[in-house]
């Protein structure tokens, strides 16, 4: 028989993040607002409003910003979130570079940095890693800014509570302590998440997500990858492995095989795969191989040979969707990674081949941050992890 644990009265520490990380949205989303209108969403007092908002001010997440006058004539202070008081370093490591911006905590970019492809060697990849965030540290910012921290996006399962990475194919890294490593290094916070949940993120704070309370982000590039969005937090699974639908096993000829390194899924249907289809298909050389790119310009110019690949493409990117609407029933789920730039050549024949297949059909958007979107991610990931936050639902 289930043991039934009694339910324990919530600490006031608790409560006092999540006033403190609900208050903070709210101004965040809706600045400039008033402490009154605060309270009224939030359905908490007003003094309580007051008092984590004086503490916002003193940490500088939040600043005044004007008066606005009232119904009866009493002008009201307002105040505005202070995004441009901090910096982040965000870097993401997915695709075929590693990518680095320094970003304020309202989403403004202050610089990027591209670095040269990814090594195969995992060591390489470490110490671009690290080359890549001191770069990031020694960029200029703007007076009294501070940095907040640093956030990675890691492909592959990655715990985020410990900032392990457990398994990065494309990197070669195995239980690599990365946050302790960054720690050590650069004596900053940081915080290290699958960089797909990143893109998640991102959308749900800056992009196509922002009016969602639950939606599924499929980042499609080198891998396939999902990020899930539940209640406004992200759902990671036991294993820290929920999303991994570069692993969905499209059919039973897939059964009882072994995937070291990319799933099955992903060797069909991501960019790598439909390169690799391309090359076979036309027998190019190394010097002269093809890119997802090219055979996505090559089909809007009309180029015939290529079509039968994209319908490939699109069939088995159809199962992934089928398995997050039918398992989750989000929202919405939004399409994204390098391939979302070639979006609408995928959309429309995903969802033509999915009516009337599931019991609904899904509301399948093109992300708004493309390949951004994990990097904007690692914004939002340091913002609530150096608050040590727990994110409340929107209403």
């Amino acid at each position: 028989m289930k043991k039934i644990v009694p339910r324990q009265t919530v600490k006031a520490s608790v409560m006092r993040s999540i006033n403190r990380s609900a208050i903070l949205d709210i101004i965040r989303e809706n600045s400039p607002i008033s402490r009154s209108y605060i309270a009224n969403v939030l359905n908490v007092s007003l003094p309580t409003v007051m008092r984590v908002v004086d503490i916002l001010i003193e940490e500088g997440l939040v600043r005044h910003s004007g008066t606005k006058e009232a119904s009866g004539g009493r002008p009201r202070p307002l105040l505005e979130f202070n995004g441009s008081a901090f910096s982040v370093l965000a870097v993401d490591l997915s695709g075929t570079k590693m990518f680095g911006m320094v970003a304020d905590l309202s989403g403004n970019i202050q610089h990027e940095i591209h670095v040269s492809e990814i090594s195969p060697d995992p060591q390489t990849n470490l110490e671009r890693l690290y080359q890549l965030i001191e770069e990031l540290i020694k960029t200029p910012r703007p007076p009294h800014q501070t940095i907040r921290g640093i956030g990675i996006g890691a492909p592959g399962i990655t715990n985020h509570q410990e900032g392990i990475v457990h398994w990065a194919p494309s990197l070669g890294w195995r239980d690599l302590p990365l946050k302790q490593l960054l720690n050590e290094r650069f004596q900053l916070p940081v915080l290290v998440e699958n960089d797909v949940n990143l893109a998640a993120l991102g959308e749900f704070g800056f992009g196509a997500g922002r009016s969602a309370q639950s939606m599924v982000c499929i980042s499609v590039g080198s891998g396939i990858g999902a990020g899930i969005v539940i209640g406004g937090s992200l759902h990671r699974g036991y294993h820290y492995a929920a999303g991994e639908v570069g692993y969905l096993l499209p059919g039973v000829e897939f059964l009882g095989k072994s995937y070291q390194t990319f799933g099955a899924l992903e060797s069909l249907a991501s960019s790598t795969a439909i390169a690799q289809q391309a090359n076979q298909l036309c027998g190019t050389s190394a010097e002269d191989s093809l890119r997802a790119e090219d055979i996505f310009i090559a089909v809007r110019n009309g180029e015939k040979r290529y079509q039968p690949l994209i319908a490939r493409m699109v069939d088995y990117l159809s199962l992934a969707v089928a398995a997050a609407t039918t398992l989750i029933d989000p929202e919405m789920i939004v399409l994204g990674g390098s391939i979302s730039e070639h979006a609408d050549l995928l959309i429309p024949s995903i969802l033509q081949r999915l009516n009337g297949a599931i019991p609904t059909q899904p509301n399948l958007i093109v992300s708004s941050l493309g390949t951004r979107a994990t990097i904007m991610g690692a914004i939002m990931l340091v913002l609530n992890g150096t608050m040590e936050t727990l994110v409340v639902e929107r209403h």
